[in-house]
């Protein structure tokens, strides 16, 4: 079951301490209001990269189920498209606990530099067996005011060229050339949702990460 909430909300009723990415979030927003997207090698802290690594392979995610395409009645699932399994993440846990302090810090981070508005927070974990991949698409249609921006968070250590599965972002600069983000344990990389058409390359080993989307007030228009 998705799980969609007011991530600052939760933590401070949580009383979890915020971790320092004070330089991080920077960075990020200087990039996100430059050029759309922004990717950061070995960011995430790592005691929090390390508990969601292992929540990510241990028994919580024995729910792990095909992802479909689409939202809500429009959701269907379409392997010639994407082929990973799921697992939305939660607050119930401790781990999904911190996981969801770190977005909080991060989306209070955002919405005061760059006023996004951004309201509410999804994620999930996902699980490309080899051979998986995810085809070029948008994780929100120009409008829809939905998903703002999205977020990916790699899990995978040691990966080597030869295990492909990289993240390509079609970018809108000068250049327009693919950027491709090898998914490395502790990359994190955020884009906007509406404007940056993206796909995942076939894999050649297991490939674990987090996708998430903060998202706008729905009750708005």
């Amino acid at each position: 079951m998705r799980s969609e909430f007011d991530v600052a909300l939760v933590a401070e009723r949580l009383g979890i301490a915020a971790v320092n990415n004070e330089n991080l979030f920077d960075e990020m927003v200087s990039n996100l209001s430059n050029v759309g997207y922004s990717i950061h090698t070995n960011a995430l802290p790592n005691t929090l990269g390390k508990s969601l690594w292992v929540q990510s392979h241990d028994s919580a995610c024995s729910s792990l189920k095909a992802a479909g395409i689409g939202r809500q009645s429009d959701l269907k699932i379409d392997q010639s498209v994407r082929s990973d399994k799921i697992a939305w993440i939660d607050s119930s846990t401790s781990i999904g606990c911190e996981w969801v302090a770190w977005a909080a810090e991060l989306q209070r981070k955002l919405n005061s530099s760059l006023y996004l508005g951004l309201f509410s927070f999804e994620s999930h974990y996902a699980l490309y067996h080899p051979g998986g991949f995810y085809k070029t698409h948008v994780d929100a249609f120009k409008g829809s005011r939905n998903r703002i921006l999205s977020l990916v968070i790699y899990l995978n250590h040691s990966w080597l060229a030869a295990d492909a599965g990289e993240l390509v972002l079609f970018t809108e600069g000068e250049l327009k050339v693919p950027v491709k983000v090898k998914p490395e344990f502790g990359t994190v990389v955020a884009f906007l949702s509406e404007e940056i058409p993206h796909e995942v390359l076939v894999t050649n080993r297991d490939r674990y990460s987090i996708a998430g989307w903060f998202c706008a007030n729905r009750e708005i228009p």
